[in-house]
């Protein structure tokens, strides 16, 4: 672990976690506005899920805006920050680019906070910055610390809400603006740990937006009120989940509009209703974090006991957050045979209860069928009907089946198995399944109009599956939601109309399939399937096997004509030997060393795989050994006037004449790899035409090192094998593609190759970098499948 600390007016230094027992390393300090420059690496102390952990500390006072962004190049960035009180957010991507992370708090309480800066995947390594500002950070909405400053002139807005008073403001050109270009006026509001509050925010000139943060990790948006149809004003209810200000930012929905409003916030809010008992527990907010994490599509199981919290009418409860999405019907069920369950939901602008479930014909388990107002975490409690009940239980977490209220015509779907049409019962289909229905008026509708036909399935993580919709009637459209509230939309497949989603299942759970249309009102019948996937059509025209003819040369014994070099040999026999046991090696392909390493002998096993390798077959082409150059005339190939060759036993083959032997394949996809010193030069001549990709161990006028940490000629011989035997399947799909291979390579190098020198024929000294082109080879392109999903470098 290399860190080189900074310090803010917040006090940066370096800490260890609770449990862990890594060396502190010294504290330097650096001027505010510095970063941290760090690297996770084997060695590191590490999360119990298995992620590398750099752990700091900052001295924090209550109500001190926090801004922390932690960026990488090697790996998918993850943050995390815990304090007093139970005070804990994360984030996983800031920003743009989906693999940064970035944190806006305002902390709760003076006290020591610590932040963690790992990966979003176990094992992950590599150097990281890590930045820390006193106020608001990149990405998205969020309220900056400058509270009522860094205005250009005194417009009326901001300052301190009192509960039941209205204020008023205007947004106006010289306000603070968000960055995506919307004026703000920051407002704070005193709260009470437990408490809810609503706050609302009308305005006549502009579309209000209202976002609220606070102490507890509190951070809710909201664009229109929920009780006003079609209207533009804001209304936002949330719950205190510590005692501290809220920051209230009141804002607009678009980018520069400007005008007056009206603000007020108001205390309490929606209670339990009793659903007809004599009398309902009395819920308290936890005192302390939750007991676990429920997430949408899964089920937990738990026991009420001695040691639990308790309600103050005597109950014990369990509670678990649950991360939801606007809009999202979830179907809770709570249910024990050692108690009788009750089961409770609160939120942002939700709290429900239940005793029993209405459907369950006399049975005491508990059910609650909830839509979800608003994005955001959600708090799900288990707790009995009567005090001081214990036992064991089970709580589960389920997208809802779509079942229409009273009076509504039952949505009109079937499967077709053998001939036979059955009728789909609640919506839940397995994959594999063909559906029939129609879009009819008095279906459920989408807030924007369109009828909509509700499906679940069961699917399983590393699992591909095609979700397809046709119809002769509307412009088909499918929303899939996954267990955890990530939507994926498609409009349109191939044919523009009917829709099509090709997609690996990254969760195991039950998944959502909504059908629906393009257009508000659109109504007719379609057919609907989810179905296992070889990929998108391009890729499901590959066929798995013995498909790689494999051309493998590794010159380690150079009889005198040259320095002999270690492991090169072994990096062709490995290479074979690696996909032979994936099963993918062509018996024809071709494997010479050393003496049989004839520049006559590589071009004789042209000339054989060639005949033998075919349109829909992968040729890979691969060396290890030394490389050359020789001076050429300059031309638009040769740009800096010298020719780069391989190095054979009794020879040369130059970049050249290489091309003239790949001139001579016809095979779907042709890779030439070569490890060996200046062999990027290779790439202007040869990936010159469709299908051919080159992976190359050095720039065209540096050399490249032995891998001698891991006994191989050298690093990308050693990389490429693992990455062909699966390792390279970065999605699990049972596919190396050409932009995974190409990933994993360039992760690998980044990691291992960084700091390993290189230099010119001249002596120049610089650093050996991999270099890929992947010519006209598209990045879903499939160089290889595998023979089974999963990577197992061990196994057949």
């Amino acid at each position: 672990m290399r860190n080189v600390l900074f310090s803010t007016a917040l006090s940066l230094s370096l800490a260890t976690a609770p449990l862990l027992t890594g060396p502190a390393m010294a504290q330097q300090r650096l001027q505010p506005g510095g970063q941290v420059q760090g690297e996770l690496s084997g060695g590191d102390d590490q999360l119990d899920s298995g992620e590398f952990i750099d752990v700091y500390e900052v001295q924090g006072r209550a109500g001190q805006p926090l801004s922390v962004v932690m960026r990488s190049a090697d790996f998918d960035t993850y943050l995390m920050i815990r304090g007093p009180g139970d005070f804990q957010e994360d984030n996983d991507d800031g920003g743009e680019d989906g693999t940064n992370s970035a944190l806006d708090v305002r902390l709760p309480a003076d006290g020591t906070y610590r932040i963690t800066a790992t990966s979003y995947e176990p094992g992950e390594s590599g150097r990281y910055s890590l930045s820390m500002t006193g106020g608001q950070g990149g990405g998205g909405r969020a309220i900056a610390s400058n509270m009522g400053g860094g205005r250009g002139q005194q417009n009326s807005g901001g300052g301190m809400l009192q509960p039941g008073r209205e204020a008023s403001g205007v947004l106006a050109q010289g306000d603070r603006q968000l960055q995506a270009g919307e004026y703000a006026d920051d407002w704070e509001l005193q709260v009470r740990r437990g408490q809810t509050y609503t706050v609302s925010l009308d305005a006549g000139d502009f579309d209000a937006y209202l976002m609220v943060r606070g102490p507890g990790g509190l951070s809710e948006d909201n664009d229109d009120d929920p009780g006003q149809r079609g209207g533009r004003n804001s209304r936002l209810t949330f719950t205190a989940t510590a005692d501290g200000v809220v920051n209230i930012a009141a804002t607009s929905f678009g980018s520069g509009e400007t005008g007056r409003y009206q603000i007020l916030a108001e205390s309490g809010g929606r209670s339990y209703g009793d659903n007809g008992r004599p009398q309902q527990p009395a819920y308290q907010p936890p005192t302390r974090q939750a007991d676990g994490v429920l997430q949408v599509g899964q089920s937990v199981n738990g026991a009420l006991g001695q040691g639990d919290r308790q309600l103050t009418s005597g109950e014990y409860v369990n509670t678990y957050t649950l991360r939801g999405r606007r809009g999202q019907q979830l179907d809770l069920r709570l249910s024990s045979s050692a108690f009788d369950p009750y089961l409770m939901i609160e939120g942002p602008g939700l709290a429900e209860a239940n005793d029993d479930d209405p459907d369950g014909d006399g049975v005491r388990d508990s059910r609650l069928l909830v839509t979800l107002p608003q994005d955001g975490e959600y708090r799900v409690s288990a707790t009995s009907y009567e005090a001081g009940e214990q036992g064991s239980y089970r709580l589960s977490a389920m997208l809802s089946d779509g079942r229409a209220p009273q009076g509504r015509p039952r949505q009109d779907s079937y499967v077709e198995t053998r001939g036979q049409r059955q009728d789909v019962r609640g919506g839940n289909i397995s994959i594999g399944a063909t559906v029939g229905g129609a879009l009819q008026a008095g279906d459920e509708q989408l807030d924007s109009g369109e009828y909509v036909d509700t499906f679940t399935f069961t699917g399983r993580r590393g699992e591909r599956v095609a979700a397809e919709l046709t119809s002769s009637a509307f412009d088909a459209y499918l929303i899939l939601t996954t267990p955890s509230g990530e939507q994926l939309d498609n409009d349109d497949g191939e044919d523009g109309t009917n829709s099509r989603l090709d997609t690996v299942l990254q969760e195991e759970g039950e998944y959502q399939v909504m059908v629906t249309s393009f257009a508000p009102g659109e109504t007719g019948s379609y057919r609907f399937s989810v179905s296992p996937s070889r990929g998108s059509p391009r890729q499901a025209s590959v066929e798995g096997g013995q498909r790689v003819f494999a051309i493998m040369v590794g010159v380690s014994d150079y009889g005198g004509a040259a320095n002999d070099l270690p492991y090169t040999d072994e990096d062709a026999e490995k290479l074979a030997e690696t996909l032979q046991r994936g099963g993918v090696l062509n018996p024809s392909s071709v494997v010479l060393t050393n003496a049989e390493a004839t520049v006559g002998g590589v071009r004789r096993a042209f000339q054989q795989v060639a005949r033998e390798a075919g349109p829909d077959d992968m040729f890979l082409f691969f060396f290890s050994g030394h490389g050359s150059q020789e001076d050429a005339q300059a031309s638009s190939q040769e740009p800096d006037g010298r020719m780069e060759s391989i190095v054979l036993r009794d020879g040369e083959i130059t970049d050249q004449e290489m091309a003239q032997l790949f001139d001579g394949l016809n095979t779907r996809l042709s890779l030439l790899v070569l490890d060996s010193c200046f062999s990027g030069g290779f790439a202007r001549n040869v990936v010159d035409r469709p299908g051919v990709m080159g992976l190359f161990s050095s720039e065209e006028d540096l050399t490249s090192a032995v891998a001698d940490k891991f006994e191989a000629g050298g690093y990308l011989s050693h990389f490429l094998r693992a990455g062909l035997a699966g390792a390279g399947d970065v999605d699990g799909d049972g596919m190396v593609t050409a932009g995974e291979l190409a990933t994993y390579l360039r992760r690998q190098f980044v990691a291992e190759v960084e700091n390993v020198e290189a230099e010119t024929m001249e002596g120049q000294r610089n650093y050996q970098n991999l270099v890929i082109d992947r010519g006209g080879v598209q990045v879903d392109d499939v160089v290889l499948r595998l023979a089974s999903n999963g990577y197992n470098a061990g196994s057949h």
